[in-house]
């Protein structure tokens, strides 16, 4: 029998700093969402350090007496890595490197590894390695790297490992080269977008691990990956569905936010958060028995305005009221979000509702029109077709009479067309 060996975890220490600006409680949860990431990436906590302090220490973040405290935990309990929950200055970096003598990463830089774990396409390998080497690039002079060959695990995933000495031009260069790649696929990808102008689409979003992708998969059929760990999938998947009979539409399922999301990860996603841009109309979707989900829709409604998304007509689904053990939040729910549905995607629970809800918003932003246009005009005929649903042609001598119903958005696109061939 040939014994398989088992990867070793390596043993975490998390620290936050709470501070005149952040209650306590507010600092623990963000360390118990830290805690999350950690195990997504493979990790194991050991400890889970709040220092109370009135401000960010330049120089060791905790301050240099509570950086040597942990200095000797560190020694004492075998910690392989120690995660900092807020991004650190390459001079913290470096100062806390050389106290604790083990490799430290912050919460940018844990989001970072974990999206280099999670990347299956071409595009979104390319959108993480842009990310880290931005990244990396002001942190070159630290003692520990993610592009050192003398470490492994996490925080090292990702562009590929070559030697300490690599200068910043090399990877100004590669950002550069990266960056135009990434300008290519948006390229293609609004092209794709122009050529299914013709149905209505949807975007799911939410906050990471709030069921987006098992809604996703009750409503296409489709088998995209689910699981119950944060950033389960990266890429945007798109299905096009029959809600009923002669209603087509389309369907996307985008990568969940999570609150402090490094900045250049969303710069790099934004082809991919294009699909929200795009959108006729979005679903949020609210994982109602998390205790802070209200700060959760806030950290999605925040992004959202970064992608033009806030404009759109919007539908807020409150997921997983199964496992709500406290009934006033339902009423509450109820209360204070008009319009919203309440579901469990897993169960099956009140699915027909947001369908019919999803119905009663596209004929809210649809509508039938009438118009003439003139028999030589084939190429215009065409674009209707491809962009309104056509329910009767009558011709006549000289013109056609074309009845149909579309979004106003592409009633807008067909209008602009006729007024170009009456000029």
């Amino acid at each position: 029998m040939i014994d398989v060996p088992q990867k070793i975890k390596e043993r975490a220490m998390l620290v936050a700093l709470s501070t005149m600006s952040r209650n306590k409680h507010m600092v623990e949860e963000h360390l118990s969402e830290l805690e999350e990431l950690a195990i997504t990436a493979g990790a194991d906590t050991v400890f889970k350090i709040i220092q109370t302090k009135n401000n960010f220490d330049p120089a060791y973040y905790i301050g240099k007496g509570k950086a040597e405290e942990l200095a000797q935990l560190v020694e004492l309990n075998n910690v392989d890595l120690v995660i900092f929950d807020d991004d650190l200055t390459p001079v913290q970096l470096r100062n806390l490197e050389k106290l604790l003598n083990r490799k430290i990463i912050d919460r940018s830089g844990l989001i970072l590894d974990i999206f280099a774990l999670r990347a299956k396409t071409k595009e979104a390998k390319t959108q993480v390695e842009l990310a880290q080497l931005q990244y990396i690039l002001p942190r070159l002079t630290r003692a520990w790297t993610h592009l050192s060959k003398q470490y492994g695990g996490i925080g090292t995933k990702g562009p590929g490992e070559t030697q300490i000495e690599t200068d910043r031009r090399m990877i100004r260069n590669k950002i550069s080269h990266l960056k135009g790649k990434l300008g290519k696929i948006e390229s293609q990808r609004e092209t794709q977008s122009k050529g299914r102008t013709g149905h209505f689409r949807i975007s799911i979003v939410g906050y990471t691990n709030a069921g987006k992708s098992t809604l996703f998969n009750l409503l296409t059929s489709a088998d995209v990956f689910a699981e119950d760990k944060l950033f389960a999938t990266l890429d945007s998947t798109t299905r096009l569905v029959e809600l009923q009979k002669s209603e087509k539409l389309l369907i996307s399922d985008t990568v969940g936010f999570i609150r402090k999301l490094p900045a250049n990860l969303v710069a790099s996603f934004k082809s991919t958060l294009n699909e929200v841009r795009d959108a006729d109309l979005i679903v949020q979707v609210i994982d109602m028995s998390h205790p802070y989900f209200e700060d959760h829709i806030k950290v999605v409604d925040e992004t959202l305005k970064e992608f033009e998304g806030m404009k759109k007509t919007e539908i807020k689904v409150f997921n997983k009221v199964d496992a709500v053990e406290d009934k006033s939040k339902i009423e509450y729910i109820r209360n204070n979000y008009d319009g919203s549905v309440i579901i469990s995607a897993a169960k099956g629970i009140n699915i027909s509702k947001l369908v019919q809800t999803i119905k009663q918003r596209i004929e809210s932003v649809y509508v039938e029109e009438e118009i003439f246009i003139p028999l030589h005009e084939t190429k215009i005929a065409s674009q209707i077709h491809d962009l309104a649903e056509v329910y009767s042609t009558n011709y006549s001598d000289d013109a056609v009479k074309f009845r149909f119903r579309t979004s106003r958005e592409n009633a807008d696109r067909i209008n602009k067309l006729l007024q170009k061939v009456n000029h």
